[in-house]
């Protein structure tokens, strides 16, 4: 359920910054990270393939429709197919002597005019995009060949991948762990790195980022996988390996037993401290990236991932509910991550909450501290070289100028609540 503007006023009450940075984004700023997407000269197939990105990710469709016209319409239809795929795989009510078939045969289904499903479940909320994939697939067929090839590729290889794990209802190692997660993310680093530079707006070298790309997808993920706990086990399909949650209690379901908390918040640091070893890869790739619009899109979810996990960091909520960061955080990173600059400050600034959290007696102490340790040592290179130079702030006060402006935003947040 999405965050109320009151509500999210509220969440940020004490942090007065982000709730000037939602006025200015509500009042005009948010056009200047997402500018309008015009499509008055747009198919109709492609104004609705635009419609149902909206429809599915609201996130997503912001950063896809301010990227580069070039791009836009090949990483708009590169989504909607990979996340229909997800729609099938997701979908628990489909039966797999159907579902596996479907997926492994799934790129198949772009050279085919006119093919929709209507298998999923009514319960299913992206069910609307199934029934008109035709829509997605006259679209593809008008993209340049260099995108339709890398769209489909990645398609066959994902939609396999999703195959291979759809009987699997849980993952025992950390093996499949990091493999289930490269099938659902880290390929879409890949496919998204070869698209960049296809469309030229980025060199040849990222193209080749693959390894790179892979963990970019796969911060991404882990971090889902690890704030998604709950509803996951709701679900019925749980990805935490055994390899770790086996370290701490019987059944993974026990986690979420207030009798286990402290062995819980062990878990999850775990989880976590895994999750940041891919910190240094982000930085690399990011690095490489030239195109102002491309690097928004890329730097966006990878800030919201470093400040989620900071949030997840020890916090025993993980395992009652969905853990979220305020509305007006994310607001914040949005309009702050344009830059190396700005990147390196941001996971400095969320490193250093993780770091605060720390105690010497805690278990996975050394290995918090080895891989916090190098991605303070990556920072202290860039700040060596002129690359980073901003001075880190705390989250609640990013000058006198915006605090000051705090004591105007009551009236401006009861007419934006009305």
């Amino acid at each position: 359920m999405s965050t109320s503007i009151p509500q999210a006023l509220l969440q940020s009450i004490f942090h007065p910054s982000e709730i000037v940075d939602m006025l200015y984004f509500k009042l005009g700023g948010e056009r200047k990270i997402f500018p309008k997407n015009d499509v008055s000269e747009c198919t109709p197939e492609m104004v609705r393939c635009y419609e149902l990105l909206n429809l599915t990710s609201r996130s997503f469709a912001a950063v896809i429709q301010a990227l580069d016209p070039e791009l836009r319409p090949a990483i708009c239809v590169f989504y909607l197919v990979l996340r229909a795929l997800d729609t099938v795989e997701d979908d628990m009510s489909i039966d797999n002597s159907v579902k596996v078939p479907l997926l492994r045969d799934f790129h198949n289904k772009l050279d085919v005019a006119g093919w929709t499903f209507d298998g999923n479940a009514d319960t299913e909320k992206d069910k609307v995009l199934m029934l008109e994939f035709d829509v997605v697939i006259a679209e593809h067929k008008k993209l340049k060949q260099k995108y339709q090839t890398v769209i489909k590729d990645i398609c066959k290889k994902m939609g396999n991948g999703m195959a291979d794990f759809a009987e699997m209802v849980s993952v025992d190692t950390i093996e499949d762990y990091e493999l289930y997660c490269h099938y659902v993310a880290g390929l879409v680093g890949q496919g998204l790195s070869r698209l960049f530079s296809a469309s030229g707006l980025e060199s040849a070298t990222v193209a080749n980022e693959l390894d790179r790309a892979n963990s970019m997808g796969l911060f991404l993920q882990k971090t889902n996988i690890i704030r998604d706990y709950k509803e996951d086990l709701d679900d019925g399909r749980t990805w935490y390996p055994k390899e770790i949650w086996g370290n701490y209690v019987d059944t993974l379901e026990t986690l979420g037993d207030s009798s286990n908390r402290d062995k819980a918040r062990e878990c999850l640091n775990e989880m976590v401290i895994d999750a940041l070893g891919h910190i240094p890869d982000v930085f690399a790739y990011m690095a490489e990236i030239k195109n102002q619009t491309v690097f928004n899109f890329c730097a966006i979810p990878q800030v919201m991932a470093i400040a989620t996990l900071a949030l997840l960091y020890d916090n025993g909520e993980v395992f009652e509910g969905v853990v979220k960061i305020r509305k007006g955080l994310a607001v914040s990173l949005m309009m702050e991550a344009t830059s190396m600059d700005s990147l390196y400050a941001i996971f400095e600034r969320f490193c250093l909450q993780i770091e605060s959290r720390l105690k010497p007696t805690d278990v996975h102490f050394k290995a918090a501290c080895e891989k916090l340790g190098a991605v303070h040592k990556l920072q202290a290179q860039a700040r060596k070289a002129g690359v980073y130079t901003s001075q880190v702030q705390p989250i609640s006060a990013n000058g006198p100028l915006r605090m000051a402006l705090f004591l105007g935003t009551v009236a401006a947040a009861y007419h934006l609540s009305q």
